[in-house]
This record gives C-alpha cells, structure tokens and sequence, in this order.
C-alpha cells in the first residue's frame, strides 16, 4: 500500500477530522514539522504523515478475500478510531463489488474459467504494453506529488511468494499475476504458470526434492486479495511450467488463500482459510486430508456455511513442526482481527486442543492473531512473529506483539522475547518518525527467514526489513521504509536518492534465500515487488544497507492497475500511457520512453488523460483527491521541496472532505465523450465541471445531482451533456442496495430509474456505463458480482452486462452465453462491437450478434478493471495484476462474425 498524499495524521498537524463511519480526511499542513525537529522539513512531514492514512486503509476491518463479514470493525483508541473506520471502508472497496449482496459460494471463478476454455476466441493478439521497467525514483518527475527520490528504485507489482535454489534459480510469485521464473539470480523473468486458472500467489516454496511447489489464493486479507484454485507442483521448476493437471489433490483446496506451506517427514501441511490441511508429498492424486478447522459448521457444506461469518471462523495462519518428531505439530490458527477460536493448537490425545504454557509465546485468543514460524536449517531454533488482535483494536501505534524464538527448536517451547515494536523502532527504522511503529500493519505484513548457515542470523519482514545477527540481542533496519526522514536524504535529481543508499520498497510479504555462482543471496518481496542483497551484506552507521538491488527489470509485470488513461504525444510521438496503481502511484509511458516513470505518488485511482495531448492528466488519489497537470508532471527546473513550485495543482471536488462517506475509496471520475471540458466526478454528488484541465481549484465543480444519504457512486459515464451515475448505499453485503440516477451535466431533468430488486437489472454492484456516442439514450451498463447461482443475496438476479434504448426507462440482458464471472468494464469499438472487461478474460460481441467470444489471444488470466480506447485506435485494458496491455481493434476484421 503506498503512502496517501496530504493524508495528515492528527498528532503532527491540525486536522478538520470527519468523524463518520467511512472516512478521515483533514486540511494539509506542508510547514508541519515532526516530533523533535526544529526546522520545518515539508517533503520530509508531507511524506511521512503518508504513512497514517496508508496503513490505516486496510488495518481493522471486517473482509476477507472476497467474504465479508458484518461486525468484525475494531474499534480503537485515540487516532485509532479514526484509522479503523477509515481502513474499514478502504478494505471493503474492492471485494463487495464482487460479493454483495450475499456470500460467495465456493467454486464460482473455477466454474467460470472452465466455460472460457470452451469459447472461441476472436482473431488478434494483445500486446504487452507495461513489459518495461517502471522507476521510482524517476528524477524527470520528481517534486512533492511523487515519491520520486525515496529510495525504491525500480518497483513492479505486489510479490507474495518467493522461492530460490542454489543454482541460481529465483521464483517470485505476484498477488495476481502468477509464478516468474529468473534463471540468473533474480532478472530476465519468465512466466511459468499463465496456463493455471489463477493467478494470485499464496506462497511458493521448494520441497526436499527440489519441486516447486505453488499454493494460490492470496494469504495478506487485504482489499485486492483473491481466492485461488488450489497448490500446484511443478517437478521439473527449471525448465517446466505450470499446467492445471499439475494440482495437488481433488477440489478441496479450490475457493480458499493459502497461508503457509510446511513439509514433515513424508507430508505437506497448508494453512488455509479453511482449516489446515495435510497431504502425501509422494502421491499427489489422493484427496487433501482436513486436520483442523475449530469451528467445522462454519465449513463448505456444514449447517453454518451461510452465515456471513463463515469465512472468518476456520483461519489458519501457520504450522510448525518439532525437527526431532515430525508427529509434533503447533498449529497457529485465528482471524487477525480477533475470535474466540484464535489460539496456538496441538494433538492431545488424538485430538486438538489449545496449547498452553510456551513461555513467552502468547497461546490467548486475543493476543493471538497473524502468527508466522521459521525455522533454521540445523533445527536449533525456531523463530516466530505474532500480531495481536488485542492491540490491534486498541494501539494507535502498532498491532505487533513481538517477535519469539525456541531455542532449542521445539515448537513447544520454551519461548523467549526477542524484539517488540518499541526495540525494533530504535534499529534504524523510518517508520517512527512519523509517529508509528514497526508493525503497524502486522496483519498485513510479515515475514521471517533463518540463515541455512547461522541459526542466529534472521531476517523479519515487517512494514520495514529488520536483520539480527546475535538471536535478537540487537537489531539493525538494512531495509528502511524509505529515506526520506533521514539526514542523508537530498532532493537533487543528480544524487538519485541524495546520499542515501537504495532502500526495499514497503510493506514485506515475502522471503528467500539462495546462491548464484556460489554467492548467498537474500530475496524480499513487497507491494513494490522483489529485491535482493547479499545474505551478509553492508550496512551504514545508521544500520541501512548498501547493497539492496531491484530486480524489477521489466521483465517481471505484476503492476496492480485501477485505470488507464491514453492520449497523444505532442513531443516524442505516438501516444503516452498513464494509470493509477495500488500502492505504486500514477505511472507514465511516453512515447519514446523505454523506462516507465511515477509522476504522482500514492495509491494511485481512477484517471483522465486528454486524447489529443498525453501530457494533460487528471489523476485521482483516493476520495475523489483529484490532480491536474498539464506538462505529464515533469519537474519544472525548480528541485524544491516547496509544494507552490510544484507542476500538479489540485482539485478536488467537496466530496472528498467527507472521506468514505462523501466518495468511494476509488471514486469514478470520466470526461464527456462529446465535450472533453466536461468532466464528471461521482462521490455522495454527481459533480460536473467545464473548464476541462484548465480547472486549478476543487471549488469550481459545481453538483448536478444529490444521489441521496449513505449513497455514493460507483460509475459515472456522460455524452453530449446526459450524464449516467451507478451508486450503491449500503455497499456491502448487509442491506445492500443500489441504483442507477439519470440527467443532465447542467443539473437539469435529474431522475432515479425504476430499480426494483427483483427487477431486470440484478442487485448488485454498477461498475460501468458506455453511452452510445449517437444516441445518448442507448446505454449499456455492466454488472459486477456473482449471479443467484453463487450469491445468496437478495435480489442477485442472473447476467452482466444489460442494454437500454429509452435513457435506462426498460433494460434488455444480452449477458447471452457470458461466463458467471464478475465484469468491471464496458465499451464499445468503434465497429460497433462491444466489450467487456471481467476478473478473468475480455469478451467481445461483433455488431449484430448475440454471442460473445475472448477477445484475442495473449492476455493473461487476471482481473481487467478498466477498458480505455487510445487516439491510435486502440484498445487499452487497466489490469489488477499483470500491468497494461492493448489490442488492435482492426484484426476483427479477419473473421466475419
């Protein structure tokens, strides 16, 4: 999750806070200075106040995966009340599009994927548009709106598996872009499981035989997490690729994340979603065995399997077993937030029970959360980091309760305290100088990795990448959250990162150890995705390493898009490409550039790019925070921290005051097909502006439309003045509603179409329009969600994608012969096709038909968010997970339809 811009956190600067149930928002101080600093430092305070919203957004909410569960919000204590509501409705954003207005029967994508396979696919090829390397730190952007100069480097996509040989042989695995295979150390990727049904990473880990394992479903709970389809072994990891006949058992595993793999004398242990499971290491047809789950009701089939908390009450998190007896196993189970089954559990007398008596390893449910285990090579030491729900919900400052080690290896103990957050903030941690501590988000972020070599020489992935050498005597951060707050940080572009040295990108997920050419190397994946240093590398006085390298060389696209926005390059040629990312910023691909640069810092969001000249952008932060620029954000000659000197101005609507409850976490924003001036911004107000990028101030939207208490929009879409807005209110799965409000950009004829829940158009999220640019009265609107076959929900009705002729009065399903799959995105080609983007494919239907067909061949099996033609005529797909890519609209015409 990359840092917020101008998100304040109250204790450094005087903040307006809207104490509602969806938001904190406040008025930014740049001359704010931070505890213990004299002098002002605004980019230093305007970065690191980041930190507050960032890892708020996600900290203590109730949804899981795809499942979200009523009631489950923490509350908090002061400033971490605030945080809690705030992360709620950032955590939900992305899933309940895809599960209100129920819970999710399992199976759905995996259903849904097999009927693609069966479909025909049009003529064409798309076109990898992002496989480029993408920098950070680009210096050509580098002002206050970028986080250009921190230290990241070149940064890719959230890693969320890491496995490595001593042959060289690196395998990273991407949240939801699959299994990359490096042959070199790290660099020159190859995809190696494009062929599997999912692509969101679990873990990834190598057996005593060298077989790569891959479990999939994405294990972080955070709000772009994805289920997956089971774990797969590859036996031949050097050279092979992943194939779906290469699952590990039946269908049992299909539908759940995967936390944790563990190998025990001849078995395989998964901690899951759905209890921890176990299976034969040699024979990999036989069915997954469940050994625990603490709450079997709650299960698939069982009497409570509909209860909107099923998915929270059979969490396993991790599993360690004792080196000397195999048959000795500690199971780590519980919801990070916080249930009465939490708890560390072991086989007594046949059966499980709650472990107890660890020493200082806590065994309460409330203290037990997030738990991972590492053990060394030589089973001398057993190592663990435990986040605790108690502190979760009550400490503003972090959710870490400690970091543990077993000396003598055993599971069982005796335990011994070796770091908490307050001695891990004095090791050289830049987390703390903007008043949070090492585990903040230790719910989100955790790893640990004992040297094969040294059972005292650890690594612990926090937020931060943390080392000890001596068993947790002391602490060094050789992996600091960037480098802004320290001395050595210089904003001159030809220092790079001042007299800093190179830093990891945030937020740990991953970890790894192997050799290339007899060299030991660490690996660390993390929201910006994966980077390298030698095992036993340098540090500097401040216990910073020297010697961390990205291997995020292009060749490796896990970028996570929300949008996409194309426009012509006056300058260079051909067109310049932008989009907003989670945690990654706002990219820009000009037409000659062979490296990609960030010219807007934090979570990146929905986006305008002019057509006829690329470098005019409205990118969205989060809330509706719009800003503009006119030159693509191309530092001005000035180098300074000064935020009046800066090229971007912004312009957010009023909504975006109001936080949650004023505007979506990612709000939609859209320019008129007809009349590029008039853009259209929806929040709990449709708003409309005129002045197009010439806009300098939020104060010159005025609203066309109010969409009423507790509503906010969802998509916007507007053609010569007719302006369409989806909202929803409530938005998750309890009391979920929605609507479609209609009228004109002047404010003039505004009307809410007759939506009943029983009605044609299902009761579930709007995610897109496309206006027909001949007839604003013919609209498509595309529906996301599973339909009543997998969704318990009242009113979830069946299709996808609904066509109008009379301004929304009746709709039409052409959803036809669609697979049941989520659909985010609608347009139409110019031939008069239309398309669809959906969690797993693109669809097209030619004019004049009712079928659909893939669109194309080439594009890789992940969710595409948002479709944008480009002034070259092409098509431009926004993907959560595999970065950009464009097809070529006039290949159609190979094939009559």
């Amino acid at each position: 999750m990359m840092p917020h811009r101008h998100r304040q956190r109250r204790r450094f600067v005087s903040c307006t806070v809207i104490a509602a149930a969806l938001g904190l928002a406040g008025t930014q101080s740049f001359a704010a200075t931070a505890t213990g600093n004299s002098k002002p430092k605004p980019w230093n305070v305007r970065h690191q106040a980041e930190i507050g919203h960032r890892h708020a957004k996600l900290a203590r909410s109730g949804q899981f995966n795809g499942l979200i569960a009523p009631g489950l919000t923490a509350g908090g204590g002061e400033d971490g009340g605030d945080e809690a509501e705030n992360s709620a409705e950032a955590t939900a954003q992305f899933t309940e599009a895809r599960t209100a207005p129920g819970v999710i029967a399992p199976g759905a994508y995996g259903a849904a994927w097999q009927q693609i396979q069966s479909m025909r696919h049009t003529p064409g090829a798309w076109n990898h548009v992002t496989k480029r390397p993408y920098n950070a730190d680009d210096p050509r952007y580098r002002d206050v709106n970028s986080n250009s100069s921190g230290g990241a480097g070149q940064v890719t996509g959230r890693i969320t598996g890491i496995a490595a040989d001593d042959q060289g042989y690196v395998y990273a695995g991407g949240a939801n872009g699959g299994v990359f295979r490096s042959r070199t150390g790290g660099g020159q990727w190859q995809p190696i499981a494009d062929q599997l049904p999912s692509l969101s990473t679990g873990t990834l880990a190598l057996d005593g035989s060298q077989r790569l394992w891959y479990a999939t479903g994405e294990s972080n709970t955070g709000a772009t997490s994805f289920v997956g389809t089971g774990i797969y072994v590859l036996n031949d990891p050097h050279h092979g690729t992943f194939r779906p006949g290469n699952r590990v058992g039946g269908a049992e595993l299909e539908s759940t994340v995967i936390h944790a793999l563990r190998f025990a004398g001849d078995r395989v242990w998964a901690a899951t979603s759905r209890g921890v499971w176990s299976h034969s290491a040699a024979k990999l047809s036989e069915p997954w065995k469940l050994e625990f789950a603490p709450n079997p009701d709650y299960l698939p089939g069982g009497s409570k399997a509909g209860d909107p908390s099923a998915p929270y009450k059979n969490i396993a998190n991790d599993i360690a077993v004792d080196p000397k007896d195999p048959s000795r196993v500690l199971l780590a189970v519980g919801w990070r937030g916080g249930d009465t089954y939490n708890g560390l559990y072991a086989k007594q007398d046949g059966r499980w029970q709650r472990a107890g008596a660890l020493g200082d390893l806590p065994t309460s449910s409330d203290d037990v959360g997030n738990v991972t285990f590492a053990a060394a090579a030589d089973g001398s030491r057993l190592y663990a980091i435990d986040q605790s729900p108690k502190q979760l919900s009550s400490n503003p400052d972090s959710g870490l309760k400690g970091v543990y080690v077993s000396k003598n290896g055993s599971p069982f103990g005796p335990w011994t305290t070796i770091a908490d957050y307050t001695k891990l903030k004095a090791s050289g941690s830049a987390l703390q100088s903007a008043g949070y501590q090492p585990g903040i988000q230790s719910w989100y972020n955790q790893f640990l990795q004992v040297d094969p070599t040294n059972a005292d020489h650890l690594y612990l992935g926090l937020e931060e990448v943390f080392e000890t050498k001596n068993g947790g005597n002391t602490w060094t951060t050789p992996g600091p959250y960037w480098n802004f707050p320290f001395p050595c940080w210089n904003i001159d572009p030809a220092k790079q990162t001042g007299d800093c040295f190179p830093t990891t990108h945030s937020d740990q997920h991953a970890v790894g150890i192997g050799s290339y050419h007899g060299k030991p190397w660490v690996y660390a994946g993390n929201d910006g995705g994966i980077y390298r240093r030698p095992l036993n590398g340098a540090v500097d006085s401040a216990g910073h390493a020297k010697d961390w390298q990205s291997l995020n060389d292009g060749t490796i696209d896990t970028l996570q898009y929300y949008s996409v926005g194309v426009g012509r390059d006056r300058q260079y040629g051909g067109v310049s490409v932008s989009g907003g990312l989670q945690d990654n910023g706002q990219s820009i691909l000009r037409g000659r550039d062979k490296i990609m640069g960030s010219n807007f810092g934090g979570d990146g969001a929905d986006t305008i790019v002019d057509p006829a000249n690329g470098c005019n952008i409205a990118a969205e932060y989060v809330y509706l925070d719009m800003w503009v620029t006119q030159n693509c954000g191309v530092n001005n000659g000035a180098w300074s921290t000064d935020p009046t000197k800066a090229t971007e101005y912004e312009v957010a609507p009023p909504d975006k005051d109001l936080g949650g409850k004023g505007a979506r976490f990612i709000a939609p924003i859209a320019a008129d097909a007809k009349n590029a001036a008039t853009w259209i911004a929806g929040g709990r107000h449709v708003w409309v502006q005129t002045k197009g990028f010439a806009i300098r101030s939020g104060k010159e939207w005025t609203s066309a439309f109010d969409l009423g208490e507790g509503h906010v929009a969802t998509a916007v879409a507007s053609s010569g003045g007719t302006v369409y807005a989806g909202w929803c209110g409530p938005c998750d799965s309890q009391g979920f509603t929605r609507g479609i409000a209609v009228g004109k950009a002047d404010g003039t004829g505004w009307h809410q179409l007759g939506l009943p829940i029983d009605g044609t158009v299902p009761n579930r999220y709007i995610s897109g329009f496309e206006v027909d640019p001949a007839n604003a009265d013919h609209v498509f609107v595309a529906v996301n969600g599973f339909s009543r076959k997998w969704t318990e929900g009242p009113g979830a009705g069946t299709g996808h994608v609904f066509e109008s002729t009379n301004g929304g009065a009746d709709w039409k399903d052409i959803s036809a012969n669609l697979p049941d799959v989520p659909t985010d995105t609608v347009k139409l080609l110019p031939n008069g096709g239309l398309t669809l983007g959906t969690d797993l494919a693109v669809f097209y239907r030619a004019p004049g038909s009712h079928e659909w067909q893939v669109l194309g061949d080439g594009l890789p099996t992940t969710a595409v968010l948002q479709l944008r033609p480009g002034p070259d005529g092409n098509l431009y797909a926004a993907t959560h997970g595999r970065g950009i890519w464009s097809f070529n609209p006039h290949s159609l015409k190979a094939r009559k339809h």
